[in-house]
């Protein structure tokens, strides 16, 4: 007999599991597959502040598609899955950065287009003083206005692209300077329109934040005598705005022109380009600069042009003067891009009582 027939009519006999070694492979199951779909098909983002009202409230919960635009592959991937990149008010590192990888990209449904709602890392903390790879840096969330190669202009509050007034979001909102008639303005009716109080200049002129859905019903009221929008004007320096240079007489509300960079594209260096667009070519790309006497040297050696290795995007709060975004930090490269929102699965406001305190009109409500 040989022993191949000897070992079919002798199997060796089944051992069984434990009920602990059945609890630890379905946990270690479950753990890898919700790694992966948290890692590749998409996770939950919570909103922290205002930025986005009132298109996104503090407060709602969302799901963040990644495969919309692709799943990026960790680049930093020793990492304990589920939690933040830092913890504790020690800001304990959850990851370790002793393996990095270089960033790649699956395919996507389809690229960022203009009025996406994009979470997307923070630029600002490309900065060697954070010290933070791309994909444990803080999540952001804001609204796509440009896209690689578009020339975006802010005139007025109004944002132009390509020398096109852009769509308003529905929602959008800005600030106003608003005049009344000495008569306070009912609380409830600020509650049903949405708006907020910054500033009571006196007894007649408050600041006040407006939805713009809002803006033609409040106008109505017999006790309104005027309503303007708060405009930093045209030529005011903001030396908290992009570019932060004065040579850029720029501010929040009158900025640009500006290109978004773009894969491929090339630009001469001169002192004006290396202004908009060192950040890019040396923090986001990872060159060594060097600028002097009117000369510019990349890694060592004497340059007159660059060409951009990434796509780069301009993104914007739609709550536009309580907004950090691209005006303060510039563009958001491509590697920083996690997903596009889809969902609010979940809503509560932290403001109202206990019964009040979950948004039902928002549950699974879709973005956009």
């Amino acid at each position: 007999m040989s022993v191949f027939n000897w070992f079919r009519r002798n199997p060796s006999p089944k051992v069984k599991k434990s009920k602990v070694r059945e609890w630890g492979d379905a946990i270690l199951f479950a753990l890898v597959a919700s790694t992966l779909v948290r890692g590749l098909l998409f996770s939950a983002y919570a909103i922290p502040s205002g930025s986005m009202e009132g298109s996104l409230l503090t407060g709602d919960y969302l799901f963040v598609s990644k495969i919309h635009y692709g799943p990026r592959m960790p680049m930093t991937p020793v990492a304990i899955p589920f939690l933040e990149s830092t913890v504790t008010s020690n800001n304990i590192k959850t990851y370790w950065d002793g393996i990095k990888l270089r960033y790649f990209r699956l395919p996507g449904l389809s690229e960022v287009k203009k009025g996406d709602i994009v979470v997307f890392n923070k630029p600002e903390e490309a900065d060697p003083a954070y010290g933070r790879p791309v994909d444990v840096r803080t999540n952001l969330i804001k609204r796509c206005q440009a896209t690689p190669g578009d020339e975006l202009r802010i005139i007025n509050g109004r944002v132009f692209i390509n020398g096109k007034s852009a769509p308003e979001a529905p929602d959008q909102e800005t600030t106003y300077h608003v005049t009344t008639d000495g008569n306070t303005l009912n609380p409830k009716l600020l509650q049903e329109l949405r708006m907020e109080i910054l500033q009571q200049l006196n007894d007649t002129s408050l600041v006040v934040n407006i939805p713009t859905h809002s803006l033609a019903a409040f106008k109505q009221y017999s006790n309104i005598k005027k309503v303007a929008p708060v405009i930093d004007p045209a030529g005011r320096y903001d030396a908290e705005v992009f570019p932060h240079n004065p040579k850029f007489t720029w501010n929040i509300d009158n900025f640009g022109p500006l290109v978004m960079p773009k894969r491929g594209m090339s630009i001469a260096l001169n002192d004006s380009t290396m202004a908009l667009y060192r950040r890019a070519i040396e923090l986001y790309e990872g060159n060594r600069v060097e600028a002097r006497n009117g000369k510019v040297s990349i890694n060592g050696k004497p340059a007159d042009r660059y060409t951009f290795k990434m796509n780069y995007y301009w993104m914007m709060g739609d709550n536009r003067h309580n907004s950090l975004d691209s005006r303060f930090w510039g563009y958001v490269p491509e590697d920083h891009i996690v997903g596009k929102a889809m969902i609010t699965w979940f809503s509560t406001d932290s403001s109202a009582t206990l019964l009040n305190k979950v948004r039902w009109n928002r549950i699974m409500k879709p973005i956009r």
